[in-house]
């Protein structure tokens, strides 16, 4: 069956995209993906290739129009699916320590790093795998702080200051919100309430 031929061969794809973006080099033997649907979201694909032509145009390098994968972790189909069809849209997110989620959005860089909280044993889960063009990214360093640190200009991204010397009992609350990505798109003084660089690819 060609259908079901299909479907294996994005599971693959689905799992070597995950296993590539893990943090933890155990997480090899620690996740077990049953099924991957692919998201075909013309609009989304669309606006991504347009946000990658409007900032090639304005002179963005090759490097920093990359697409790349990223990582949302969703309890149950509906909310997965639900992201598949609007999209990330602005004030989703509980963490604001690199940006202000009424202006942009979170997404994670690891694959296995999805949760502030450890998995445990038999928790499942759907992940959704964006399509990210990460443009110009600016590194902020984290604000525990109510006055969130509001997007930058000339930027399309913030990530945390990357901390080699983390001591490896950092927990996994921290290991998390470390490896946010916090996407925004900013025109005219106003956030985008969808920002057009990250598409929904597969949820597995």
């Amino acid at each position: 069956h060609p259908e079901s031929e299909e479907s294996s061969s994005l599971l693959q794809t689905a799992v070597s995209v995950l296993q590539s973006s893990y943090l933890d080099s155990t997480s090899q033997d620690g996740f077990q993906y049953s099924q991957a649907i692919l998201v075909e979201n013309n609009v989304f694909l669309s606006e991504l290739k347009a946000f990658a032509q409007a900032k090639e145009a304005a002179g963005y390098s090759q490097e920093e129009l990359e697409e790349t994968f990223a990582f949302l972790l969703f309890d149950n189909e509906e909310e997965a699916k639900e992201v598949c069809q609007t999209g990330l849209r602005v004030n989703s997110s509980s963490i604001s320590t690199l940006g202000d989620p009424a202006k942009g959005v979170y997404i994670s860089k690891y694959a296995d790093c999805l949760h502030p909280r450890p998995w445990y044993h038999g928790k499942s889960g759907y992940i959704v795998i964006c399509k990210l063009i990460k443009g110009k990214v600016k590194v902020v360093s984290e604000n525990y702080t109510t006055s969130y640190t509001c997007p930058s200009p000339g930027y399309d991204c913030h990530v945390a200051m990357s901390r080699n010397n983390l001591p490896a009992k950092t927990s996994r609350c921290q290991a998390f919100e470390q490896s946010q990505y916090y996407v925004y798109e900013v025109s005219d003084g106003s956030a985008a309430e969808r920002p057009r660089q990250i598409c929904p690819y597969i949820v597995i």
